[in-house]
């Protein structure tokens, strides 16, 4: 049966905000997985004859899809930033315009970040336990001493929109300086605005008293924080991941937490994901992990999936796409 509209899109999510999809309805035949963890069976048979595609989830998005889905798919657009679960070659290669999602996140993700430097850096987690454990000694005058943000140097790995944001939130605090390291040098009028300064790993490293994991998922950037790492890191440092899992190597960050080797860790991201629950980096007090929060505020996914179906009209019609992954 015909419905008139010009295009079929498949929404690969049962939960993809209803802003997003109702722009979509206005042009679209809409198509949706409904089944939650999404059953790779039911998007490979939904994907069938579709025009365009909104990614949802974090599911392989491969030639596998691409096969399924055929030759008339002309645009794709995920609901996230990170696209490590993309095979981006593969879409290129054929040809279909690839969205995503990155700078509308960044504030919620950048308020996130700051929230676990000060929760890892003042030990909100071991304060709750030592409450929970009756060990609340508050006879002590130097009791569950934390590290200071102001006069403080922040370093970060990766430096672009969402490591600029935390950055930015930063100065109110009145650290000393910024240190990034990245392949390519940003912006003087940055660089200014905010303080920074460009440097290589092993300065930023030996220097920054709080270490900000804000860079992609890449060959490169694997497992880079690992013992060879942290033993570079000042004992009082406090590492925050909002990057990926695997760019942290968890085992040897085990280690140097409850060797302390460095100060304390504040992480959103972990490898795997979901973290077990009897994971040993869970028994260490100076850790703070949370289940991949960054971006969920309501306001941030509704934004999140209006671009992501922009993205995917765009590409339907043939114009440029509102956030191209390339």
């Amino acid at each position: 049966m015909s419905t008139g509209k010009a295009y079929k899109v498949l929404i690969t999510h049962p939960e993809v905000p209803q802003e997003g999809i109702d722009l979509l309805k206005e042009n679209c035949e809409i198509i949706q997985v409904q089944s939650l963890p999404t059953n790779r069976a039911e998007l490979l048979q939904k994907i069938r004859g579709v025009d365009g595609v909104l990614w949802g989830g974090h599911e392989a998005l491969n030639a596998e899809v691409l096969d399924a889905a055929g030759p008339q798919l002309k645009s794709i657009s995920t609901m996230s930033a990170g696209i490590d679960y993309v095979d981006v070659p593969e879409v290129k290669k054929r040809k279909i315009p690839l969205g995503h999602t990155p700078t509308v996140l960044n504030t919620a993700v950048a308020d996130l970040a700051v929230g676990l430097l000060i929760a890892a850096g003042r030990r909100f987690h071991e304060g709750r336990r030592k409450i929970e454990t009756d060990n609340w000694e508050n006879y002590h005058l130097n009791w569950m001493l934390g590290q200071d943000i102001r006069d403080s140097k922040v370093g970060f790995y990766g430096f672009g929109g969402i490591g600029q944001a935390i950055a930015k939130r930063l100065s109110g605090f009145d650290i000393d300086q910024v240190l990034y390291t990245t392949r390519r040098r940003v912006h003087k009028e940055i660089e200014q605005e905010l303080n920074a300064k460009k440097v290589d790993f092993d300065t930023l490293l030996a220097q920054s008293d709080f270490v900000v994991i804000a860079s992609p998922l890449t060959a490169d950037t694997q497992g880079v924080f690992n013992t060879t790492a942290f033993n570079k890191m000042k004992e009082t440092a406090v590492l925050i991941n909002i990057g990926r899992g695997k760019i942290v190597n968890q085992d040897d960050l085990y280690e140097a937490l409850k060797s302390n080797k460095i100060f304390a860790a504040g992480l959103d991201v972990t490898d795997p994901e979901p973290l077990s629950a009897k994971d040993k980096l869970l028994s260490l007090d100076n850790v703070v992990v949370l289940p991949h929060i960054g971006s969920a505020t309501k306001r941030t996914r509704a934004e999140m999936a209006t671009i992501a179906a922009h993205n995917v009209l765009r590409g339907l019609v043939g114009e440029p796409m509102l956030s191209p992954a390339y």
